[in-house]
């Protein structure tokens, strides 16, 4: 294993109970459970109290009232919530040399060198203390020699706390720990590992490679890397913003809404499937819009985390009414999504349902078997309407 390197993983802690506390702190010390009011919503987040109790996110809000009556009830706020992500992540910006945006509560930041000018621990313990006493939410971090010990270590740290794994001493910390502990280890993963008597991370790092590839695949040999402290995965600049987006160049320019709308539909769908896809949520939505004459003008908007259609979709159609200036002949229109984090969609929607998340996975298990133009709105564009639409431009 090699120690070159020194990357600091910060969670913060039950990050949407704590966003709830600062603008209610009747709320700090009880069993708050974040999800829908609605008896068939799912668990977004629970507070530490309510762990106690089992409760566990994605889990259906009606189980989570059986395990705990006193549970109080909150809807989420993820408009309220991303405001804050992005407020923490301004100070780790302004701070850090390289750092990474993983998730709406989660950052990478790579420090490699630091030491030769102030220590590693030291600048990630200032940096925790800055971050609570300017925004006021706990949160812990993990320091070590890359980003899967740093994240395990973040893990034992919790509740906003602080660990640091030199990197003589990862496998030492790594071994007793239970395999569920290793990053993208899935409840399925976890059976597969415990029927064949593997239950720490010693029991996997000690048996061979070979069989731990026989047992899960390819995916095994990450697996069998990450038991054993080997991670080169490297900490992906945030400041180099990535998007996702499609334009749609007309071969004769338009004024029909009509047209206009569908193809604004179409690419949304387009866009958004690919986004859950790479498992990310966008923040930010930006429509464009180029007229006859090739003047070109850009609105954005900053929302929700969100990989839903029918958001992104309300937002592009309101920033579009927006924009444009009516009566023009319209040769482009496109839309971007941006500001992207890791996420998964299931804790995006407060007041929608697990069938809505079940939907939206049916759905995306149609396009990947069938083909992602399978299925569509029925005010999508499915192809060119009367020749109006061509030349698509997917970015």
């Amino acid at each position: 294993m090699s120690s070159e390197r020194t990357i600091v993983h910060f969670d913060l802690d039950s990050f949407f109970v704590e966003v709830e506390r600062l603008q209610n702190s009747t709320l700090k010390g009880l069993p708050v459970v974040i999800g829908g009011y609605s008896d068939r919503a799912v668990v977004a987040s629970c507070s530490y109290e309510a762990r106690k109790f089992g409760i566990h996110s994605a889990m259906p809000m009606t189980r989570a009232k059986i395990l705990c009556p006193s549970a109080i009830i909150v809807k989420g706020n993820m408009g309220l919530y991303s405001k804050y992500s992005h407020l923490v992540t301004e100070i780790i910006e302004e701070e850090s040399p390289l750092y990474e945006k993983a998730s709406i509560d989660e950052h990478y930041i790579d420090i490699t060198g630091m030491d030769r000018f102030y220590g590693s621990y030291s600048w990630a313990h200032n940096l925790r203390l800055r971050i609570i006493k300017e925004i006021g939410l706990p949160i812990s971090f993990g320091l070590s020699i890359n980003k899967t010990v740093a994240k395990i270590a973040t893990g034992i740290a919790k509740p906003n706390g602080e660990k640091q794994v030199l990197s003589n001493e990862v496998q030492t910390f790594l071994d007793p720990l239970p395999v569920s502990k290793i990053p993208m280890i899935g409840d399925k993963t976890n059976q597969i590992l415990r029927s064949n008597n593997i239950l720490t991370i010693k029991d996997l790092s000690s048996r061979s490679k070979q069989d731990i590839e026989k047992l899960l695949g390819h995916y095994g040999i990450m697996v069998w890397n990450k038991a054993n402290g080997i991670d080169n995965t490297p900490v992906i600049a945030t400041h180099q913003r990535k998007s996702i987006s499609s334009e749609e160049t007309f071969e004769h320019d338009i004024t029909d809404l009509t047209i206009i709308d569908q193809v604004i539909v179409h690419m949304v769908e387009k866009i958004a499937f690919q986004l859950r896809m790479v498992q990310k949520l966008t923040s930010c939505v930006t429509v464009k819009i180029r007229y006859a004459d090739f003047s070109t003008e850009t609105i954005q908007k900053q929302i929700q985390y969100t990989s839903f259609d029918h958001i992104i979709l309300s937002t592009g159609k309101e920033l579009f009414t927006k924009l444009y200036k009516k009566e023009k002949s319209i040769r482009l229109v496109g839309i971007k999504l941006s500001n992207l984090v890791e996420g998964a969609q299931q804790i995006d929607l407060f007041n929608d349902t697990s069938e809505m998340i079940n939907l939206y996975q049916a759905l995306d298990n149609m396009k990947k078997r069938f083909g992602k133009d399978a299925i569509h709105r029925a005010s999508g564009l499915k192809s060119n309407i009367d020749g109006s639409a061509s030349k698509k431009k997917p970015t």
